[in-house]
């Protein structure tokens, strides 16, 4: 009797097939040579080419399970579909949602359309795997944020002109958009790709609100495998901010701390989302365009500037020392989106709040005058100057981007659309949880034989902890 050769089918998830695409737009590697990089079939690949513009929108669209290998359609889909709705409205009201409550929503639902379905535990589980619900987002992209429904109440026009009196200072929010030339080295040479900054703060530098970066790539490779949740910054695939699901989240999180705060806009802004309904908990206050200080203190912008500069050379100068002859420039090129993202959360950690507060009273942008806290100055001392460069060079370096078009639009430079770094030939193998243990004992080898401060172990102590927590789940 013949054992039959058949080979075992290789199904690709939506993460790969969504690498797949990447590789074929941006290589010159042909169909058969990314199937044998996947172990697949040449028409398994030509089927993922055919179905392109799908795959692309369930992966942008922020619900889809990046793990999920076949689309398998549900066969009450209108139920499907009318329960995803209701529970993002839910979501948007900040209600808790559980399971048994989904379940008594899809009964309803059924009801109504005249369907004769129970719906079971099997079935929810099947419904939140399909819409990636309580999975949180597989590519570092920002999830849909949808608009509330606009509450009863009087018209816009209806209300008292805002007033920063009306706010405590802590209640008060600065926002800006900020360009960042996130590859540059002094000098200005190296590549000169260009990321957006959304830095939101209140005026007394209590409360920093989660760093938001937007680029030029629907998804990056090196995002590829990373969750969203773990990271310390949000990435949005697209030129500009997405404002208006910004705002919404803002609104939200206000909305569940029960306050009610105002944020300082630029006009144009405030211009382009006036038609966004639900803002129910943050009252927009638009600052005009000549004339008046800007909606986050330009000192708080240049002291973010300054230290992720400050790290970006610091990561540079340990990539130079891990390979001889490499240029500073060279060295930028392999710098990724996600690097920047890092550096840019690490960096916005970095500014003090005392300098913030300080900050927004010198600007007239603070509902009232607030007395400097003790030890203000030394906290705000700006990082050391890195060495080989005078304080002029360095301060001539964190300001390069005032050397861009007044519309803060960051220009590329040509043939640096790869944004994965000359270093890298793409993420590669996702690294397992034998991987994180080997190099926790790397790193500690290495601290051990470099003279580190028991303050450091401590640190590290804590890292370690975590990540065998991680491995053990």
């Amino acid at each position: 009797m013949e054992l039959s050769s058949k080979k075992k089918l290789h199904a690709l998830s939506l993460a790969e097939k969504i690498q797949v695409l990447e590789l074929l737009d941006e290589s010159k590697m042909s169909q058969s040579e990314v199937a044998r990089r996947f172990q697949v079939s040449q028409p398994q690949i030509s089927r993922i080419c055919k179905n392109k513009e799908k795959l692309l929108a369930d992966w942008c669209s922020g619900t889809a399970n990046g793990e999920r290998k076949r689309k398998r359609e549900s066969k009450y889909s209108g139920i499907d579909e009318a329960l995803l709705c209701w529970y993002h409205v839910a979501r948007a009201r900040a209600w808790d949602v559980t399971g048994p409550m989904l379940l008594h929503k899809a009964k309803e639902l059924a009801d109504v359309m005249g369907q004769d379905f129970v719906p079971s535990i099997g079935w929810l589980v099947r419904w939140k795997r399909r819409n990636n619900v309580g999975f949180g987002g597989r590519h570092g992209l920002a999830p849909p944020f949808p608009p509330e429904p606009p509450p009863p109440g009087p018209p816009a026009q209806a209300q008292p002109p805002l007033s920063l009196k009306d706010f405590s200072p802590e209640d008060v929010f600065g926002c800006a958009e900020v360009p960042l030339l996130y590859r540059a080295v002094p000098g200005g040479g190296g590549a000169r790709a260009g990321l957006r900054v959304l830095l939101c703060a209140n005026s007394r530098g209590t409360e920093k609100r989660r760093v938001l970066l937007s680029g030029l790539r629907a998804a990056p490779r090196c995002f590829f495998g990373v969750s969203g949740e773990a990271l310390p910054a949000s990435y949005h695939p697209a030129p500009g901010v997405p404002w208006s699901e910004w705002l919404a989240h803002f609104d939200r999180d206000m909305g569940r701390q029960g306050r009610q705060v105002t944020l300082l806009l630029a006009a144009r802004v405030v211009e382009g989302v006036a038609g966004l309904p639900g803002l129910r908990h943050v009252r927009l206050l638009p600052l005009a365009a000549d004339g008046s200080p800007p909606s986050l203190p330009g000192s708080v912008v240049r002291a973010f500037r300054t230290h992720y500069r400050h790290r970006l050379l610091g990561k540079l100068a340990a990539v130079r020392s891990d390979r001889d002859g490499v240029s500073l420039a060279e060295a930028a090129a392999g710098i990724t989106v996600l690097d920047a993202l890092h550096m840019a959360a690490a960096a916005w950690a970095k500014v003090p709040p005392q300098l913030i507060g300080s900050s927004f009273v010198q600007e007239g942008l603070a509902p009232c005058k607030m007395a400097p806290a003790p030890g203000q100055a030394a906290s705000e001392m700006p990082p050391p100057v890195p060495g080989g460069l005078s304080l002029e060079e360095f301060s001539r370096f964190v300001d390069l981007e005032g050397e861009e078009p007044a519309s803060g639009v960051c220009k590329e430079e040509a043939g640096t659309e790869d944004e994965e770094g000359a270093w890298e030939d793409g993420p590669g193998p996702l690294p397992t949880k034998a991987d994180a243990l080997r190099a926790l004992g790397t790193l500690r080898r290495w601290l051990e034989c470099n003279g580190t401060s028991p303050e450091l172990f401590e640190k590290f102590y804590a890292c370690e902890e975590e990540v065998e927590r991680l491995c053990g789940s």
